[in-house]
């Protein structure tokens, strides 16, 4: 074997050993900066579900039924916790108000409870399950 074949069998074990656990690790992390649509069925006649997009500072906007939220999350390893702000009263530019029905505010609550209770997280094929009380299953979006 030559010198130039031996240089490249080193840096392929090297290669294989050091980046193992790192392409592990990345399959695990938390999914910063991709739209995350709650894994449910839309409550028609509108096709909207929620859905949030996280970035890396931790601060997020969620996509209600109804309204936007604000929050915060923090996330280490598989631990998770989100502050929500002060719920708008605006609706999204692209609701009109007969759209918005008692039914979608009483699930916009329900929503913001559950997500407020949730403490673990965990990679669940292309999206993630949030753990609390009220497991929530969100899946990236393919849009």
């Amino acid at each position: 074997m030559n010198r130039r074949a031996i240089a490249f069998s080193v840096l392929m074990i090297a290669a294989t050993v050091l980046g193992g656990p790192a392409s592990t690790r990345a399959a695990d992390e938390f999914p910063y900066d991709r739209v995350l649509l709650l894994d449910v069925a839309p409550m028609r006649p509108l096709k909207r579900v929620p859905f949030l997009t996280v970035v890396e500072n931790g601060i997020t906007t969620i996509e209600l039924w109804c309204r936007t939220a604000k929050a915060r999350v923090q996330v280490s390893d598989t631990a998770i916790r989100i502050e929500i702000a002060p719920l708008s009263e605006a609706l999204p530019q692209y609701m009109s108000t007969g759209q918005c029905s008692e039914d979608r505010v009483q699930a916009d609550m329900q929503t913001l409870e559950a997500l407020t209770q949730v403490t673990e997280w965990r990679k669940r094929g292309d999206g993630i399950e949030l753990l609390g009380p009220a497991p929530m299953r969100f899946r990236a979006s393919s849009h």
